[in-house]
C-alpha cells in the first residue's frame, strides 16, 4: 500500500512538472519570434554601428544617465510619497493632487531628457541606420518596467539607439 501511494505520488509530482514547463510557451515575445528588442538591450545593438559610433553612443549614454541620476532619484521618493498619500485614508485631496503635480513635472523632466538624448544620438548616425532603426526598444530613457508597476522610464517604443 505505502508503495503504490510512493509511487502515484511521484508520477503525479512529475505530471504537474511537466505541464508548468510546457505552460511557459516559446517566449521571445509575439509567437515566439521576438520584439523589437530581441538583440539585446546594448545601445545600438540591431543597428549596424561602427566602433567610433558604438563609442560615442556609450559615452552619450553614461552622459544621459548621469544627468539624469537626480530626476530618476527623485521620481522614486515622489512616487513614494504619493503612495503613501493614497494609502492614508487621513490624507485630503489636495495633498494628492499636489504630489501627482509634482510627479508629474519630474517625469515631463525625464522625457525632455530623454528626447535630447535621442536627438544628440541620432546626429551621428547615416540615414541607413536611422531608418534600420525601427520602432525601437525603449533604449531612449530606460528598459523594462519601472518601479511600482509603471512602464519603464523608456516610456514605450524608443528608437535602438
Amino acid at each position: 500500500m505505502k508503495r503504490s501511494l510512493v509511487v502515484v505520488s511521484l508520477v503525479v509530482v512529475m505530471v504537474l512538472g511537466a505541464m508548468s514547463a510546457y505552460a511557459f510557451g516559446p517566449g521571445f515575445g509575439p509567437r515566439g519570434k521576438g520584439g523589437p528588442c530581441r538583440e539585446g538591450s546594448e545601445p545600438g545593438k540591431g543597428v549596424s554601428l561602427t566602433p567610433e559610433q558604438k563609442t560615442k553612443l556609450q559615452e552619450l549614454r553614461q552622459k544621459f544617465m548621469d544627468e539624469t541620476a537626480n530626476i530618476r532619484e527623485a521620481l522614486l521618493a515622489k512616487k513614494l510619497e504619493l503612495k503613501s498619500l493614497w494609502t492614508n485614508p487621513k490624507t485630503e485631496a489636495k495633498a494628492i493632487i499636489e504630489k501627482d503635480n509634482e510627479l508629474r513635472d519630474l517625469k515631463d523632466q525625464m522625457r525632455d531628457k530623454g528626447l535630447q538624448f535621442r536627438l544628440e544620438a541620432r546626429q551621428f548616425l547615416t540615414a541607413e541606420q536611422i531608418a534600420a532603426s525601427g520602432p525601437g526598444c525603449g533604449m531612449g530613457l530606460g528598459f523594462g518596467r519601472g518601479q511600482m508597476g509603471e512602464r519603464g522610464m523608456g516610456q514605450g517604443q524608443r528608437p535602438c539607439f
